[in-house]
């Protein structure tokens, strides 16, 4: 896959994650959960500060049929480390739904409440 392809099928993946976060937190806009453009540093998803508040995590997106999860993971923890933020990666494959990858203490955090 060309370059300009594999970056448009991840911005993909982002304005879809984009969409399932504003449906599944309502008081969000679109203005609250932003795209990051291809080629910008950073995190795939902007959040303004009312999102961060709801949604506290730094979101690192893959679509791809092959991943390297750690490296994935590793540019999730950078970027989350400026933003001082939970870093996650949100990932999947052609026709199937998406996944996500955090740390244990993350995830257990969550579910402990």
């Amino acid at each position: 896959m060309k370059t300009k392809s594999a970056k448009a099928k991840g911005r993909r993946a982002a304005a879809e994650l984009q969409q399932i976060l504003l449906k599944t937190f309502p008081d969000l806009e679109e203005s609250d959960v932003r795209v990051t453009p291809s080629g910008v540093h950073g995190e795939d998803l902007q959040l303004s500060p009312k999102a961060r508040e709801i949604f506290p995590f730094s979101v690192e997106v893959k679509n791809k049929e092959r991943l390297n999860v750690w490296d994935a993971l590793d540019q999730s923890k950078t970027h989350s480390a400026q933003l001082n933020a939970k870093p996650i990666m949100v990932f999947r494959r052609n026709r199937t739904p998406f996944h996500v990858c955090m740390e244990i203490d993350t995830f257990l955090e969550l579910i402990a409440g």
